[in-house]
């Protein structure tokens, strides 16, 4: 309960900073929101007209009251408003996020389905051609840029082919280029985590004393080697998914996938404030509450973890 308590503490004054940090960078950046939506390039707006409508947005007022008029909004769960679309900023995150996060859950999947396979092959059988094959996998992976990867997969099943459609989404299909895109990108790191990991663990004391007890080889290798492998790895996977939720951005455009990233890229483009101050400030508490569930895990996959807070009691 402590660690929980001292963590929430954490969040609200990441939250804090994060916000207050975005928000002014936000408003040193160039451009002027209230311009952009009047389109003064195309329509004829007086002075008088701007002004007045900077007034209703309350951005004539300084930047600290501005932050400070934001910030009692926002325990009162009230992020605003969208300049563009003038829908509350809740409305539009939650209607956009279900659709990231199956894109997410999607390329964790891709991910997992090669990097653990691939790392523990290459872990049990060390130093063969197995194991050569599936470094070289994992550093091909590694070097691709993501947004080249998902050009050269475009390419392929949707111009060449015609198999898979290469923008939007509403059907399985879909989803298999962004989730390919993403999942591959990922399974370099995680094939050398595993690897490294899964030989670092059976190469422990627990490990030859189960051998010696006569355990089997199956029984070792998953409720015993593997299970201690996977701190470091779960460990990776937090950042992965914390990053990952806010790192689609560049997939979501190159695919033209309706979630929070193509959101954010368009609220850029409009300046509008409102959704990128909501983006932010939702993908740090996302970031901050999928660290706390890592640091959780550790107690269950590692005894010893359990053993050292209880000594300290």
């Amino acid at each position: 309960m402590k660690q929980i308590a001292k963590r929430l503490f954490e969040l609200v004054l990441f939250l804090f900073l994060l916000s207050f940090i975005s928000f002014v960078f936000m408003k040193a950046a160039p451009g002027d929101p209230v311009k952009q939506m009047l389109r003064v390039d195309d329509v004829a707006v007086t002075d008088e007209q701007i002004e007045a409508f900077k007034e209703e947005l309350g951005l004539d007022k300084p930047v600290y009251i501005q932050y400070w008029n934001w910030f009692k909004r926002f325990f009162q769960f009230d992020l605003g408003k969208s300049y563009t679309t003038h829908e509350p900023v809740i409305d539009e995150l939650s209607r956009k996020f279900p659709a990231t996060l199956l894109l997410t859950g999607a390329s964790l999947l891709v991910m997992l389905l090669i990097a653990v396979p691939v790392g523990t092959l290459s872990a049990l059988y060390r130093d063969r051609w197995i194991d050569h094959l599936g470094r070289l996998l994992a550093l091909v992976g590694a070097a691709l840029p993501s947004f080249w990867l998902g050009l050269i997969l475009i390419d392929l099943f949707s111009v060449r082919l015609n198999w898979l459609p290469s923008m939007g989404a509403g059907t399985f299909k879909h989803l298999i280029l962004p989730s390919l895109t993403l999942g591959i990108a990922m399974s370099g790191v995680y094939v050398r985590l595993v690897r490294s990991s899964l030989i670092e663990s059976l190469g422990q004391d627990f490990i030859r004393s189960a051998r010696a007890r006569g355990i089997s080889e199956a029984r070792i290798f998953f409720f015993h080697a593997f299970r201690h492998c996977l701190v470091p790895v779960i460990t990776i996977f937090g950042v992965s998914l914390g990053s990952l939720l806010g790192g689609t951005v560049i997939i979501e455009v190159l695919f033209a996938y309706p979630g929070v990233g193509k959101l954010v890229v368009d609220a850029i483009v409009q300046r509008d404030y409102p959704i990128i101050q909501g983006y932010i400030l939702f993908m740090g508490i996302a970031v901050v509450l999928i660290n706390l569930l890592v640091d959780l895990s550790y107690r269950y996959l590692n005894p010893e973890i359990r053993l050292k807070e209880a000594g300290r009691r």
